[in-house]
């Protein structure tokens, strides 16, 4: 037999493997389809648009890195980065710490799985049925927030109304709603932390906080990077509690990054702008979740 021959029959499965790969692509090919339809199709149309001007009017036509270069010197776009930035700041600070002492909690005092589920509640609601229930209960006359302290003698807040206050309250809307969400993940990584860890700790006199800060954070760190990542991915990517509540207002402060390219593609009808604006977008977002899972060496575990 030649070499050739050889070489052909040792690139041969044998029948058992061929049959688990033919198993294995039939489970897969499902969502393969439902991969390439709505997240590949979509994001290349989207990059061949961002180079062309296009109003489904009419053909696209090819304009280069014309809307590249109009996105640089467009000040509404670096105004929507700024307010998405500091959106997220806040997001992240606050729904990430307050997730970890719920899961620190859960983990401690209570494993309920009443308790877990009830976390979950706000989770499940709408986003627009969640901004619009806060929407109402904040609203400067009849909110009931605002009646409450002008019972306690405070003065009401225009919560969605005050260039101040109407970012941060976007960001406590969608804390309430993911909080719960974001300590189950972050529980389920505290499942995987032995128990003798804290046992050894306690023996050597260590506290709660001295634990908390030297065992748990470290051996949570994987899933803290997991969780960084899906929870900035996806602040950046507030559309609809904006939409909602504020639209942009007042005078662009909450005019969000993901609300511009809402504007500029459906409100103007420049999609091949837009479609420049949310390229650039997706590349911040690689950039970030790369940046993190580097930085935090999501791949290592302090447990091996």
């Amino acid at each position: 037999m030649s070499t050739r021959g050889r070489a052909r029959r040792s690139l041969r499965l044998p029948t058992g493997r061929r049959a688990e790969l033919a198993t294995a692509l039939v489970f897969i090919l499902p969502a393969l389809i439902g991969f390439t339809t709505f997240y590949l199709v979509p994001t290349l149309r989207g990059i061949y648009y961002s180079l062309t001007e296009y109003n489904l009017l009419g053909s696209p036509t090819w304009v280069g890195m014309d809307n590249y270069v109009k996105l640089v010197h467009d000040p509404l776009f670096w105004n929507a980065l700024k307010v998405t930035i500091w959106y997220v700041v806040l997001n992240i600070t606050f729904q990430t710490t307050i997730a970890v002492l719920l899961a620190v909690l859960m983990q401690r005092l209570t494993r309920s799985t009443a308790l877990r589920g009830a976390l979950l509640i706000p989770w499940l609601i709408s986003n627009v049925i969640a901004a619009m229930l806060w929407f109402w209960l904040l609203d400067y006359q009849i909110g009931l927030v605002n009646q409450f302290l002008d019972w306690v003698g405070i003065h009401r807040i225009a919560f969605f109304g005050d260039e101040v206050w109407a970012i941060p309250t976007i960001a406590f809307v969608n804390v309430w709603r993911h909080m719960g969400y974001t300590a189950l993940l972050v529980f389920a990584g505290l499942q995987t932390i032995p128990n003798y860890v804290y046992e050894a700790a306690s023996l050597d006199g260590a506290s709660e906080v001295t634990a908390f800060r030297r065992i748990t954070l470290p051996l949570l760190r994987p899933v803290l990077a997991m969780v960084l990542v899906i929870t900035v991915t996806g602040s950046f990517q507030v559309f609809d509690t904006v939409a909602v509540t504020t639209r942009g207002g007042p005078v662009n402060v909450t005019r969000v990054i993901q609300y511009y390219i809402y504007q500029k593609a459906f409100g103007e009808g420049q999609f091949g702008y837009g479609s420049a604006i949310a390229v650039v977008l997706f590349i911040i977002l690689a950039i970030l979740a790369t940046l993190q899972l580097r930085l935090l060496r999501a791949g290592d575990s302090d447990l091996a």
